[in-house]
Parts: C-alpha cells; structure tokens; sequence
C-alpha cells in the first residue's frame, strides 16, 4: 500500500495529504486521498491497464502550482509542509473499502469525508446521497427533491457526473427515470457491478 505525503490547495487552504494506492483481486487498483482525517478523493479499482481518463479539476492540487489564500476549510490545518499522516485512519479506510469490494456490508457512510463542495446544492445532493441504503436506488429527480430542488433532475445528474468520492458519496444508486443511467468514464458496467455487489438486481 504505497503512501505519499504532500501539500495541497483544499478550499483555499494549505493542508497536509495523504495519497495512497490500494489493490482489490478482481477489481484492480484505487486511489485514495486523505487530508485532516477526512477523505477528499476517491477513485475507483479499475484494472492497471487501460484505466479511464478521470477529470482531476476537483482533485487537489499542488501549492507549487496555485497560489495560497486565507484558510477557509472546514477544520483544515493550515500549512506549508504536510505533516505525519494519520495512518490509523487512512488504513482503516483501505480495510473498508477492500471489504466493501469483497462483498461485505460495512459502514462507508460513517467514514469521514469533505462534502464543502462548491454550492449548497451540490453539498445537499452529496449529503443526501449517504443516507440511501446499500441495496437501494433513487432516480437523478428523486434526488434533486432530496437536496431541496424539486425539478432539477439534470443538475443533480451533473453532481453525480463529476462526484469525486465514488463510493462514499454513493453515486451509482442514482438511476436514471428509464433505465440505469451513465457511471461517467466507468462506464454502465461498472455501475452495474456496483449494484450487483450490493444486492440490486433489478437493472
């Protein structure tokens, strides 16, 4: 499980992230990062050949190429050095999510993550989204009325498309009002696998 330690832009503060690399045997290889014991990133297992091109926009950035602000992250260590991980955290993390891909039931929703996302919509959708059952699916318009928005079905629809934190923010439970709906560079395969891990067989 490699690890790397650096510095990074997360909502105009200077924090300290971990990144690390995780292997699940059928599903391939993870990305994880971590910043102030919450997870800011998530990609996907995908084989190490031929994984999908991800837009990295809302992932963070490094200092050396973005100019810093006044902190204004929630609960995040300002600084210019990255500091010792909290690697109790992050291994517990990988435990879960390889028992997760393993077909277990565990408590993903409980694990801290940074839902400061870029409006209330969005952070509404986000939240919403972690208190749909394992098992269970809503549609991109029940989901908009979840956050507050009845009606605006393709915004929310545009919230899962760029989710970065697959998984814990559960996007591949949002169907769409036809079908299965998009997975974004996943692809509908793998959100059909996600669904059938969890025991939704009805798509």
């Amino acid at each position: 499980m490699p690890w790397v330690l650096t510095a990074a832009i997360l909502g105009f503060t200077v924090v300290a992230v971990t990144q690390v690399s995780y292997e699940v045997e059928g599903w391939g290889v993870g990305e994880l990062v971590v910043a102030d014991a919450r997870v800011v990133w998530h990609e996907l297992p995908w084989p190490r050949a031929g994984r999908p091109p991800r837009d990295r926009a809302a992932r963070p950035q490094d200092p050396s190429q973005t100019p810093t602000h006044p902190g204004r992250g929630r609960g995040s260590v300002v600084s210019q050095k990255a500091s010792s991980p909290d690697r109790g955290f992050v291994a517990e993390v990988v435990r879960l999510l390889q028992a997760y891909f393993e077909g277990e039931r565990v408590p993903l929703e409980d694990v801290p993550v940074e839902l400061d996302y870029e409006t209330p919509f969005l952070t509404r959708c986000a939240a919403a989204l972690r208190t749909i059952p394992r098992g269970e699916v809503v549609t991109y318009g029940e989901l908009a009325a979840l956050a507050g928005a009845p009606g605006a079905a393709r915004a929310a629809g545009g919230f899962c498309a760029r989710s970065h934190l697959s998984i814990f923010v559960p996007c591949h439970r949002v169907v769409s009002a036809g079908g299965l709906g998009p997975y974004g560079s996943y692809g509908t395969g793998y959100k059909r696998r996600l669904l059938a891990l969890e025991g939704y067989g009805a798509l």
